[in-house]
């Protein structure tokens, strides 16, 4: 959830085109959007420490319900259509893009890089420069070192993505590609209703989406329509140093046992997880899809207290709430 990409955070807007969505009274969802808006809107545990922020849960009809969550004396308010750098949820973005790619037959290699265990793992904290391309990013500072003792090894690094996007044909070959022509030819392969932009050439951190466009995206999933629809899970790796041997590193601080694996989290941990595959981060946008794929959800913020870990604690609370109909 940690990115290594300075970018200034974008002004975000109250869309009247975009307002929240609420089933119509006695519909069957009812009930789990007034479980889902008093988890999101409590006063009181995660989702309070986060505000303000978007949320969204849908299938891949639609939106089911949504909000946009004020804070008292902030007179920010996230919407739908707001758009901001999105950080680690890019990673998702890339992973489904190597997929569809290699129309869902992953190599040993893409494997090995987007699972982070490639053994690049020393990307440096100032990222890419905005005029980079994606393979003068990689030479930049440390950004391609190659550590051969970190092979096999989970580590939450953006250097992985950066240096598989810029190996030459069978690789990705996108290398030449700076920031526009990046963009464009991540729509062109995912769909160009999908809309986001670079704020830097870096595959792991530099998009800039909003939580509508994100959510389209993930619909695609649940519909079937990208091949990392069945690649969820697969070729996962445990993460948590503490309790993982091979791991070196991970952004998550509250000891949790996830799994990662293409581009994505899965959210395994024993005592708290339910499965579901998600993508958090830095500055707090939290996209998920539930471990039965029916369900996505989205919480949308940029920037403000703990980060995407701390979104996706509220995150998994609403996911929660709509599942059971009872607050949390």
């Amino acid at each position: 959830m940690h990115m290594a990409i300075a970018v200034s955070l974008v002004a975000c807007r109250d869309d009247d085109d975009a307002g929240p969505t609420e089933p119509a009274p006695g519909s069957e969802n009812a009930a789990r959007f007034a479980a889902a808006k008093a988890t999101a809107e409590s006063a009181t545990g995660s989702c309070a420490a986060i505000q303000p922020f978007y949320w969204e849960i849908g299938d891949k009809s639609g939106a089911l319900g949504s909000g946009s969550v004020r804070q008292a004396g902030n007179a920010t308010v996230y919407a739908a259509t707001t758009v901001m750098p999105i950080a680690s949820a890019s990673k998702w973005i890339y992973g489904a893009y190597v997929a569809e790619r290699r129309a869902g037959v992953l190599t040993p290699e893409d494997i090995q890089f987007l699972s982070f265990r490639s053994g690049y793992t020393s990307f440096s904290f100032s990222g890419c420069d905005n005029l980079d391309t994606v393979a003068e990013c990689v030479a930049r500072s440390s950004n391609g070192v190659f550590t051969p003792a970190h092979v096999g090894r989970f580590a939450y690094d953006g250097a992985h993505m950066q240096k598989h996007a810029s190996l030459s044909a069978p690789g990705m070959n996108l290398g030449a590609m700076a920031n526009a022509a990046l963009a464009l030819e991540i729509r062109r392969v995912l769909g160009t209703e999908i809309g986001l932009s670079y704020t830097q050439p870096q595959l792991a951190g530099g998009i800039r989406s909003s939580a509508a466009d994100y959510a389209i995206f993930l619909r695609k999933i649940l519909k079937n329509e990208l091949h990392i629809a069945s690649l969820l899970g697969t070729n996962s790796t445990c993460t948590n140093p503490l309790t993982c041997p091979t791991a070196i590193n991970t952004p998550i601080d509250g000891g949790l046992n996830w799994n990662y694996s293409i581009g994505h989290w899965v959210e395994t941990d024993p005592a708290t997880g339910d499965g579901s595959f998600s993508s958090a981060g830095a500055f707090g946008f939290y996209p998920w899809i539930n471990a039965s794929k029916t369900l996505y959800g989205v919480v949308a913020r940029a920037g403000g207290a703990g980060g995407g870990e701390a979104s996706a604690q509220c995150g998994v609370r609403i996911r929660k709430a709509w599942v059971t109909g009872v607050a949390q």
